[in-house]
């Protein structure tokens, strides 16, 4: 007997989250689960990939078995709101998985997809709704969906919709949800707004926390290698060779500069792909399936893909560029040691990139490892003059020196890091990185 069996949760969900291989619950959903199922409103805060999905999916899908009748056309009796089109993909697909085998209707409306045939699948009515915030707005002025018997509401990855901007369509769609509502909000971090959002949308919350918002996941190794702009993709085209057989997830700035990444490591001969804003859905769609399959091995992505991606064999997250929002960069890492695994999550630090880097350490309380090179100081950026990489204990060209502060790189003996024989191989690879960030 699992411990899902011992929630008081209806017998044919528990048969399916054990045909789903769920036997035993994780840390979030052992906290969250009971309280949800009380009828509590709930904010749960863990760090990705520690199964926040099950953790208010379930509960979602065990009380919609006890509501009776069917949905009125147009209207919705749960919603559960998403900041992008990856994670609301990622959640729909959770929910109808639990819900197989009932008369749950799961439906999903997101950006980038034909809202004609959104429409149309709203016509009848849905029983659980999974939506992105600009999305489900437009169908709201269109009068394509009713929420006024809507008596549930997720907030997911609530702290990311807070950074894309999305807290005055939160507001406007709040505003008509009906107040006597059960509603719960989950996140991996806690920044100020938060608390604020909670007090407006949450009515006496259970808080259940099963780790300090901003720690990245215990079996995640971490290194930061300090090196020049220009030679960044020389790095990463050596280190990229060394697990050629691994799934790698680069994560870049810009959209243009993930773009050029991407070209440059498919011309140095790698399996590579790419999902940004000027991506359309259906693009972004394949290249994650490519990447899912195998078919691709390495994905160069902007923070679209900070969350949502649910890959459980990333061996290797890259933060080719350093993110400007410190909690992005546990969320990108937090895209590796899923599910339990191991994983590594290595960062590329230029020198005008020593404030993120900096933030990001306080944010998460920790000192990241040093792979190669030594931190930039002030007397390697001159006043007025744009960063060339040129610091103390650096070899010519401003590449850091293998080893020299190490104290968790694993640098080959004798060999520094980007050496001439990948340059050789890969044209020009530095060309691709120097305007990525």
């Amino acid at each position: 007997m699992s411990d899902f069996d011992m929630m008081d949760l209806p017998p044919k969900l528990v048969a399916r989250l054990n045909e789903m291989g769920m036997k035993d619950p994780t840390p979030i959903q052992k906290q969250a689960i009971p309280h949800a199922l009380n009828g509590r409103d709930v904010m749960g805060l863990a760090q990705t990939g520690t199964g926040k999905t099950a953790a208010f999916g379930v509960p979602l899908v065990a009380q919609m078995l006890e509501l009776e009748g069917r949905p009125a056309p147009k209207s919705v009796r749960g919603l559960v709101l998403a900041p992008t089109r990856e994670l609301a993909t990622q959640i729909s697909v959770n929910l109808r998985g639990f819900a197989e085998k009932t008369q749950i209707r799961v439906a999903m409306v997101v950006g980038g997809q034909s809202i004609n045939n959104q429409i149309k699948r709203l016509e009848r009515g849905v029983d659980l709704l999974v939506a992105t915030p600009g999305r489900l707005l437009d169908l709201m002025d269109r009068r394509a969906v009713r929420l006024d018997e809507a008596v549930f509401l997720v907030l997911d990855e609530a702290d990311q919709m807070l950074d894309m901007g999305f807290i005055h369509d939160l507001r406007k769609i709040a505003n008509v949800i009906p107040k006597d509502r059960q509603t719960m909000l989950f996140s991996a971090t806690m920044p100020k707004q938060m608390n604020e959002l909670a007090q407006s949308y949450l009515r006496s919350p259970i808080r259940v926390e099963v780790s300090p918002p901003g720690k990245a996941a215990d079996k995640v190794t971490q290194e930061v290698h300090f090196i020049a702009k220009s030679e960044k993709a020389g790095l990463l085209i050596e280190m990229l060779d060394k697990h050629r057989d691994e799934r790698a997830l680069v994560f870049g700035r810009t959209k243009h500069g993930s773009e050029k990444l991407m070209k440059t490591l498919v011309k140095a001969g790698y399996a590579a792909g790419s999902i940004h804003g000027n991506k359309s859905q259906g693009q972004r769609d394949r290249a994650i399936a490519a990447f899912k399959s195998g078919e691709i091995k390495v994905l160069v992505a902007t923070d679209v893909a900070a969350r949502g991606l649910d890959i459980p064999d990333v061996k290797h997250v890259y933060n080719y560029d350093l993110p400007n929002v410190p909690d992005n960069y546990v969320h990108r890492i937090g895209r590796t040691a899923r599910a339990g695994k191991d994983g590594a999550a290595i960062a590329f630090c230029a020198p005008d990139e020593m404030g993120e880097l900096k933030a990001i350490q306080k944010t998460m309380g920790v000192a990241i490892p040093v792979g190669s090179g030594r931190p930039w100081e002030a007397m390697d950026i001159p006043e007025g003059t744009k960063p060339k990489g040129r610091g103390r204990g650096r070899g010519r060209g401003g590449r850091p020196q293998g080893g020299g502060a190490s104290t968790g790189g694993q640098q080959p003996q004798g060999k520094k890091p980007g050496g001439g024989r990948r340059r050789r191989r890969g044209g020009k690879p530095g060309g691709g990185g120097q305007r990525a960030a």
